[in-house]
């Protein structure tokens, strides 16, 4: 049987270019007097071919040579790793900072799972996007939107993190990037312009997703959505397309809304039953793309371990916004690797091991993909 070896590209180098340079040499010097081939070459004289492989084999040999690269290359892939952040706090509302990994008891569909807890959460810097609803009636809440600027720093902890705005109507819009000039990002929310009828909810959270993870890898990502509970309009993510991305993704939801009926809000306020270790797969999934459907900006907080605030009054908002941002940077942060990796919604529950009459808010479920190539961190 013939054995294939594997030739690092700083030893290929050494063989070829030699040879590549022979060639460009020779061809160089039979093109001097053709001119009816100079339109082969370029203005170098190379062969635009030959530019290309040299090109390429420098950039080889330039990184298996490097004293700054090992010698060998290293790949990194990413493990299928389930983040679980968790909010304790009392009914008086204070938040509960001293529990250890004992104190909590972490399930993945009804099965008990060995989970670690990161510490240093609260010090991990944020990249934060605040998306704002400007279609429809959003009008009417501009001016109070307008002044949450102050508040941003509340997320970033300190200038340990940076914040963008995503404005939407029937698409989202990239009104101020990533920045933790929080004057620059209160100069932008003084001049929001209303927009059309819509109010495209999974398009905006979905694009928010895909540029949270864009940033450094060491960020904690956060979301605060400020919208209607409904989504209106989305024409390219559906209900089902957004649980699967936001499972997967490990983003923390924050919605402050401004319509939800207070009946609806107290009605969501009821803790699930829960199903046993052998619930049905697409039971979860049917009952998620219902709550979404009823209210989207609740939906994907309860599912992300987020937070989900009405308001009708700016004071009400502005403590609203004070409230999560403090909630956002105390949270306990949960990782373990699933022992079921069945393909679907997976449902998450976190519980304390002893009743101490606190108040878990941790995330609800995960999407779990087909083991295929490289499986990415939820």
């Amino acid at each position: 049987m013939r054995r294939r070896e594997e030739i690092p590209a700083r030893d290929l180098s050494v063989c070829i270019l030699p040879l590549c340079w022979g060639i460009v040499t020779r061809g160089r010097f039979q093109n001097k007097n053709a001119a009816g081939r100079a339109a082969n070459l370029t203005a170098s004289g190379l062969p635009v071919f030959l530019r290309a492989w040299l090109t390429v084999l420098v950039v080889a040999c330039g990184v298996g040579s490097s004293g700054a690269q090992p010698a060998d290359p290293i790949f990194r892939v990413d493990t299928s790793v389930v983040l679980v952040p968790t909010l304790v706090e009392m009914p008086s509302g204070e938040v509960v900072y001293t529990l250890k990994p004992n104190d909590f008891i972490l399930e993945d569909n009804g099965k008990p799972q060995k989970f670690r807890v990161d510490e240093d959460f609260d010090q991990a810097p944020v990249s934060l996007i605040v998306a704002i609803e400007k279609g429809r009636t959003s009008l009417l809440q501009f001016q109070k939107i307008s002044k949450i600027a102050p508040l941003v720093d509340l997320f970033l902890g300190q200038g340990r993190g940076e914040a963008a705005v995503i404005t939407f109507d029937s698409q989202p819009q990239l009104l101020t990037d990533f920045t933790g000039d929080t004057d620059a990002i209160a100069k932008d929310l003084r001049q929001l312009l209303p927009g059309d009828g819509g109010a495209a909810i999974l398009d905006t959270v979905s694009y928010c997703i895909d540029l949270l993870e864009q940033q450094p890898k060491n960020r904690r990502r956060v979301l605060l959505l400020i919208s209607e509970s409904r989504d209106h309009g989305s024409k390219h993510v559906g209900s089902q397309q957004l649980i699967e991305r936001l499972g997967t993704s490990n983003t923390l939801v924050l919605s402050v809304t401004y319509s939800a009926a207070k009946a609806e809000f107290l009605n969501d306020l009821k803790g699930d039953k829960g199903a046993g270790p052998t619930m049905n797969m697409m039971t979860p999934l049917m009952m998620a793309l219902a709550a979404v459907r009823k209210n989207v900006a609740k939906e994907l907080a309860v599912m992300s371990g987020g937070e989900y605030a009405p308001f009708t009054r700016e004071k009400a908002f502005q403590d609203r916004i004070a409230e999560v941002a403090k909630h956002a940077r105390n949270r306990y942060l949960l990782s373990f690797d699933p022992t079921d990796r069945t393909p679907g919604l997976h449902m998450l529950k976190v519980r304390l091991a002893e009743d101490y009459g606190a108040h878990v808010v941790a995330r609800t479920s995960y999407w779990a993909e087909k083991a295929e190539g490289e499986q990415r961190e939820r």
